[in-house]
């Protein structure tokens, strides 16, 4: 096994190169905070599309808290996965983790769109770009996230994932863009030479440097 990418910059032109050109019509590309935004930005750049940041939280296990059970997105509808080792008697449990989930998610994107404008996906090719998909629970919960939203489209692109997440996700997305999906997976780390975590701070650079070279999507409304 040998690292595919040199960094998440590199996975993102690698990434683009596989989307090919920008869809017709309005397109907006979401990273999934926080690792997936470094990637973003050079498919947004190579789309000639705005950036934005979807903050997504994991739901934990009521007893396995780094099990996943799914993932939420600010005002979208949270993915569950069928709670394994659950009875009637956890559920209020699972349902404490979904909600501390949701208020995490919730704070995160007010703190990453501080000064920063939220774009809207309404109507718009929406694409959703993350650093890896490993068991995919993330990138459900986004692409749930863009249809309440009202895209017209929803693509999600990763640069390398789980081949068996991969397919699952073709239930979610329009279409699904991953120029390496792989059997023998184990983690998105070890497809990358450089993995170090990307911060707050660095996302929102990432999206003002994007805002202010000029590319404009649709805003929301106050």
């Amino acid at each position: 096994m040998s690292a595919l990418f040199d960094d998440r910059r590199d996975a993102g032109r690698q990434l683009a190169a596989a989307l090919g050109r920008a869809p017709a019509g309005r397109t907006v590309v979401y990273g999934l905070a926080r690792g997936g935004v470094p990637v973003a930005a050079e498919v947004a750049a190579a789309l000639g599309a705005p950036l934005d940041v979807l903050a997504v939280r994991k739901i934990g296990h009521p007893r396995h808290e780094e099990l996943a059970l799914g993932a939420v997105a600010p005002d979208g509808p949270p993915f569950v996965r069928e709670p394994v080792g659950l009875d009637r008697r956890a559920l209020p449990a699972l349902r404490a983790r979904i909600d501390a989930a949701d208020a995490e998610a919730r704070a995160m994107d007010a703190r990453l769109h501080e000064g920063l404008p939220r774009l809207s996906p309404r109507g718009a090719t929406c694409v959703l770009v993350d650093d890896g998909l490993a068991t995919g629970a993330t990138m459900v919960a986004a692409c749930r996230w863009a249809r309440a939203q009202g895209a017209a489209r929803v693509v999600a692109a990763v640069p390398v994932g789980a081949a068996e997440s991969v397919e699952a996700l073709r239930a979610e997305a329009d279409e699904v863009v991953c120029p390496f999906a792989v059997d023998d997976f184990w983690a998105v780390s070890l497809w990358y030479r450089d993995f170090g975590q990307t911060s707050e701070d660095e996302v929102r650079l990432l999206v003002r440097a994007s805002r202010d070279e000029g590319v404009s999507g649709g805003v929301n409304a106050p």
